[in-house]
């Protein structure tokens, strides 16, 4: 796999895709911006995977999220806990246990593929960045999930802050999360740019890229989608 050229998520640049055989893994962090995966990244990763006839499984730890954030006051909400699986299970769309598996079932060898949508949850529940920053330890099944498809020379798809998880365990790829600083930049205040330089600090090369759509083919007939913001 040419980790310099991981995409966001894969989709294809047409109406319809011939993607039948190909089996993705789509890796949950919970439900939800602030506490787990970001809901539009969950989705359009999901829709664009079965427009184009793509087969896929929904994979999430089966332990408890870090905490759990009241989405309209952006804090934590005090007195609950909440499983991963459980919450992640929101997006199966009535599929239950059919869909969603424990992360810790996820083997390489029946997959084409995974991806890891974002939302903050990468950063609190697959690892502890949100504690320890740079120096963070990732989830082991998101370790492991990692290394596997790497060393199997199998595409890793990474959305929005994601590339963070990759690039504490696979040495010297190169990312794009975006912009580096956030002032004057036609976009607003940029999100990412501290991950960027703890993802500096990781020993990743990182490429400045606006948030835009692009397309390039793939080996195997896809197409990748890098969405940079």
């Amino acid at each position: 796999m040419n980790t310099a050229c991981t995409p966001a998520c894969f989709v294809h640049h047409g109406d319809y895709g011939n993607w039948g055989n190909t089996n993705i893994a789509v890796v949950f962090s919970g439900c939800g911006w602030w506490d787990g995966t970001d809901v539009h990244e969950g989705v359009y990763t999901m829709y664009h995977l079965s427009r184009n006839g793509a087969r896929f499984q929904m994979f999430a730890p089966n332990q408890q999220q870090m905490h759990v954030m009241d989405h309209m006051r952006k804090q934590p909400a005090s007195g609950e806990n909440r499983n991963m699986m459980m919450e992640a299970a929101r997006f199966s769309h009535g599929q239950g246990m059919m869909q969603m598996q424990d992360l810790s079932k996820l083997d390489v060898n029946s997959f084409d593929g995974v991806i890891f949508p974002g939302g903050h949850g990468v950063t609190k529940n697959l690892s502890s960045f949100m504690k320890d920053g740079k120096d963070c330890k990732l989830h082991s099944d998101v370790e492991r999930v990692l290394k596997d498809f790497h060393r199997s020379r199998k595409p890793i798809g990474l959305a929005s802050m994601a590339p963070v998880l990759a690039c504490r365990v696979l040495p010297s790829i190169e990312v794009t999360m975006g912009y580096e600083r956030d002032d004057n930049t036609r976009w607003g205040n940029w999100p990412h740019t501290n991950m960027v330089q703890a993802v500096k600090s990781m020993g990743a090369r990182h490429n400045v890229r606006e948030p835009y759509i692009s397309f390039q083919s793939t080996s195997f007939g896809m197409h990748k989608f890098t969405a940079h913001g």
